[in-house]
């Protein structure tokens, strides 16, 4: 099984949040576990190529 991070923030009523390694697609919920479900859905369209123009963050070694 694989994890991958993510941020989240309570405003209001709503959490808000994104996966770290895509931090322009935001997704938002009335509930953390929601939130969650929420990111796993995003997570899916990204990796199903659905949501176009990925930016994608790297490590790169330097020496």
């Amino acid at each position: 099984m694989k994890t991958m991070s993510y941020t989240y923030w309570r405003e209001g009523k709503f959490y808000i949040g994104f996966l770290n390694q895509f931090p322009d697609y935001h997704t938002q919920a009335t509930s953390k576990r929601e939130l969650t479900e929420n990111l796993l859905d995003l997570l899916k369209d990204i990796q199903s190529r659905e949501v176009p123009y990925i930016r994608k963050v790297e490590e790169l070694l330097v020496a």
